[in-house]
């Protein structure tokens, strides 16, 4: 459309007056209609723009002018949970096409199929921004939708240009649209007119605008009065409403666009405005048609003299030579490189999620808020972290470790009135406390990652030392002291290096990958009291360091186990007597079962940050355990995907594990309560894991040839890239073909518990860094100098 068309049709619109004068009837009935659920966790896109910051924050004015904050995700070719405000505040479930056919009516996710492609890429088709192209197709051919989706840059405002095609006809179609204002699914008010449509809740307000008008529209509530309930009914929208009313609750807004005969092609675009009121978001969605979508497109990209996205990965040092690292020409590099720094907060700057989904969000109750994944754990946000500074990002990783006292427990923690210096379990990414529970990996981590930067030179001697006496040194002294926690139901002692949580945030005792990041953390807090004018404290650090890296076998190494020979390291230990074959606790559905049942790969980060050799015999002696493809399959760990003799090998958490499917329903975690049926499957990261463990047994043979570095490369880069989706989302889980099979599920593909994990594409990342480098990215050299010589 031509822009000068588009700001005529802009000037036209209005949602009051005349144009809501369209045939149908007052106030929809039904409400609060039925139960409302969250959607599919399985993306193969997320998105939002790129903001530059302006003086290590986020604030207007800067190099991308005002910031947006919008963020969107795609799943099964549909629009799905995009928020505004803060990463976690979700506004929209989802926003789908359902179409009227000769034989029937289809629903876009339910009846298409889905292809995801970056609109904007480089001549190796490696992408340059989280601008997609998602092409659905209708399983029996009857017609085929195009979708671009990006948001703008300058506005709180998304993008989304369509085209229909009928490719046998007739066909009528209905873009149906169900917010969920305010990050729930409850409570939402609405109206339809056909030149615009409005949802909100309290002070959040979302404003649809088409370029044309629509032929009909309709807010209704879910399951009793909405469109598709109707449509479903007889193939017509029979009833039509223009208000809720003064009813609240779980609604659909719906819009129809004109018949289309066989060959026809029909283009529609549609901006969706944020904002505090109806009339903001009416003039973000405005605003941004008058700019015109296309140069709204090349702003977002950063094409030309525009700052954008390009300019973010032009800006990343250390990519080219990663990405040559890489099997696959590069691609999933540079869309892991987007993709973490999609997942940052854009009002509290370094502020890094887990991931912009909600596990296994279809079967999810959306009655009340929920951040899902869309949340701070200080474990991942230093995966994160450590990831972008590999990638040469000197900016978001300092912003993160300033960020990082907004989540450290003290004195002015609401509500605390117990120990201080750990780091909360989750927060949303305000500082809101969500869970308190005490992971001692969370504690340590922030020290490592301020030690990384401080020695990177990101961080200067002045600097260092103020956070030293703010933040580092009460983590420290905690990893030393512990005490005895005062916060929400929490009110345990904690005597490191016990955890009350170790990784996976379920068991008590000693974990090998938490007593891992510990020393890591005591070890480098050491250097930094040293320069920060402490040498009382480094000493204190370092005795506590050497103290449990000298018990790391006799704390956590079994040698009378149930498995293999007997002699491994435990998942973990419940006390100091790693032969007494004590009982887990139960979690996840799942019963208790003595310790020395259950293994993981916990043991291979004492490799990684330096605490014991890759040559240890402890280390060695595990690793027969944790491959054995013998075990029966509650307890085994290892599968192999891909073809015979080309196969990828993947591991589960550990044993037992019931974070996931149910093998005896095929449902959703938790669906029908904890049951034993369920069962955790295959994190692709664990192979990124390995990889780093192989490098490092390589190194320590001395310097490794070519072809022992194409032996890596072919084995753990491509067996993570292989686990990719088609929009290169690398996801938390991946299905490993145990018990009855979900709908759709292909073995070796993500599962709908989280896609994209950042967690993963930080692993990928880290690998090809350490390849390049031939040294191990999260080595720690005073810890391994000290410990692994």
């Amino acid at each position: 459309m031509k822009k000068s068309l588009i700001l005529a049709t802009v000037a036209s619109l209005t949602l009051t007056g005349a144009a809501m004068a369209h045939p149908g009837h007052d106030v929809a009935p039904g409400g609060p209609g039925e139960v409302p659920t969250w959607v599919n966790a399985a993306k193969t896109g997320v998105g939002a723009s790129y903001e530059a910051y302006v003086d290590g924050q986020y604030r207007d004015g800067g190099p991308t002018g005002a910031v947006s904050r919008v963020w969107f995700s795609i799943a099964d070719g549909v629009l799905t949970e995009t928020m505004y405000g803060l990463i976690h505040e979700a506004q929209i479930k989802q926003l789908r096409f359902a179409v009227q056919t000769p034989t029937g009516l289809a629903v876009e996710g339910t009846d298409t199929t889905a292809r995801t492609e970056y609109l904007y890429t480089d001549a190796e088709g490696r992408p340059l921004s989280p601008a997609y192209r998602i092409l659905t197709t209708d399983r029996d051919g009857r017609f085929e939708i195009e979708k671009r989706i990006f948001t703008d840059p300058d506005r709180n405002a998304l993008v989304l240009r369509v085209t229909l095609r009928a490719m046998a006809g007739p066909v009528t179609p209905y873009l149906l649209l169900e917010p969920h204002i305010a990050n729930t699914g409850m409570g939402d008010r609405g109206e339809a007119a056909v030149d615009g449509l409005h949802a909100f809740e309290g002070a959040t307000h979302l404003v649809l605008r088409p370029d044309q008008r629509f032929t009909a529209a309709t807010v209704g509530f879910m399951g009793t009065s909405d469109a598709l309930t109707d449509l479903r009914a007889d193939g017509r929208l029979n009833a039509v409403y223009r208000s809720t009313g003064e009813t609240s609750g779980n609604l659909m807004l719906a819009g129809a666009m004109p018949r289309l005969e066989a060959g026809q092609t029909l283009t529609r675009d549609f901006v969706l405005g944020f904002g505090d009121s109806r009339a903001t978001a009416e003039a973000a969605a405005d605003a941004t048609f008058a700019t015109g979508l296309d140069e709204v497109l090349a702003r977002y990209n950063g094409e030309g003299e525009r700052t954008g996205w390009e300019d973010y990965v032009a800006s990343l040092t250390e990519l080219p030579r990663m990405a040559d690292v890489a099997t696959d020409g590069g691609k999933l590099a540079f869309a892991s490189a987007l993709m973490l720094k999609v997942q940052e907060d854009r009002t509290h700057a370094g502020a890094l999620i887990a991931s912009l989904s909600n596990p296994w969000g279809d079967t999810v109750d959306a009655t009340n808020p929920s951040t899902g994944y869309k949340a701070v754990w200080p474990r991942d946000f230093y995966q994160v972290a450590m990831a972008m500074l590999a990638l040469g990002d000197t900016d978001t990783p300092l912003a993160a470790l300033r960020y990082l006292p907004q989540v450290q427990v003290d004195a002015e923690t609401p509500g605390n009135t117990g120990a201080t210096g750990w780091f909360l379990q989750k927060t949303h990414v305000d500082g809101q406390i969500e869970w308190v529970g005490v992971q001692l990996d969370q504690t340590a981590m922030p020290i490592m990652l301020g030690w990384k930067l401080w020695q990177a030179g990101l961080v200067n001697d002045a600097e260092m030392a103020r956070m030293y006496g703010g933040m580092i040194k009460p983590a420290a002294d905690f990893l030393v002291d512990g005490g005895t926690v005062g916060l929400d139901w929490n009110d345990r002692t904690i005597t490191p290096p016990w955890s009350q949580q170790e990784r996976w945030e379920e068991q008590e005792g000693y974990s090998p990958s938490t007593t891992a990041a510990v020393i890591a953390g005591l070890v480098t807090g050491a250097e930094i009291a040293q320069a920060s004018g402490d040498a009382a404290s480094a000493t204190r650090y370092l005795a506590a360091a050497d103290d449990y890296a000298a018990r790391v076998e006799a704390r956590m190494f079994t040698t009378e186990g149930a498995l293999g020979d007997g002699n491994y390291f435990l998942r973990l230990s419940r006390n100091e007597d790693p032969n007494d074959k004590g009982l887990l606790g139960e979690n996840n559905g799942q019963a208790a079962l003595p310790e020395d049942r259950i293994i993981d790969g916990g043991f291979l980060e004492l490799v990684r940050y330096g605490v014991r050799p890759a040559t240890a015999p402890s280390i060695l002696a595990t690793l027969g355990e944790y491959d054995d493809v013998t075990l029966e399959d509650r307890l085994r760990v290892r599968y192999e995907f891909g073809p015979a003799g080309d196969t990828t090998p993947g591991w589960r958490r550990y044993g037992n594990d019931g974070y996931g499917e149910n093998m005896e329903t095929a449902g959703n975690y938790g669906v029908g309560g904890m049951t034993p049926g369920q069962r955790g499957r295959v994190w692709p990261f664990f192979t990124g894991e390995r990889g780093h463990y192989e490098l490092a047994a390589l190194l320590a043979g001395g310097t490794p040839d070519a072809a022992a570095i194409e032996g890596l490369r072919q084995t753990w880069v491509r067996g993570m890239e292989r686990f990719a989706n088609d929009g290169l989302m690398l996801p938390e889980q991946v299905w490993d073909g145990v018990g009855q099979t979900p709908d759709g599920y292909q073995t070796g593909a993500g599962t709908n518990s989280a896609t994209p994990l950042a967690w993963t594409h930080a692993e990928y990342l880290k690998l090809l860094r350490s390849i390049a480098d031939r040294a191990v990215w999260d080595r720690y050299a005073p810890v391994a100098e000290r410990y692994a010589r």
